[in-house]
């Protein structure tokens, strides 16, 4: 990540989006959205970028995954777990597990 910041979204959304300039192995540099609330990322950190533009921010064709190199997952997560790099559940595991196990027999 060449650059961390935070900038505000087209009219009729008003806060402070968190995005990072990122240069990638391909192109020269891209503005990536960061996604979840609270975010670690510093100057020097790795990061994968993936395609899906924020519809609020101009200029923003990309965005980070959590939880991949060193960007930090968003501990707590329990929607959509897989952007934000979080293990599913135990309890939700050992739930399935069980109704699959009554489902075979």
């Amino acid at each position: 990540m060449a650059r961390v910041c935070t900038v505000s979204p087209k009219k009729p959304n008003s806060a402070q989006r968190h995005v990072a300039k990122v240069r990638l192995a391909s192109k020269p540099r891209v503005t990536a959205r960061i996604p979840g609330s609270g975010y670690g990322p510093s100057r020097f950190n790795r990061a994968f970028v993936r395609g899906g533009r924020a519809n609020d921010l101009p200029g923003v064709g990309y965005s980070l995954t959590r939880g991949v190199y060193d960007f930090v997952p968003l501990l707590g997560k329990r929607r959509r777990r897989s952007y934000y790099g979080v293990r599913r559940p135990e309890e939700l595991v050992t739930r399935l597990r069980r109704k699959l196990r009554r489902g075979a027999s």
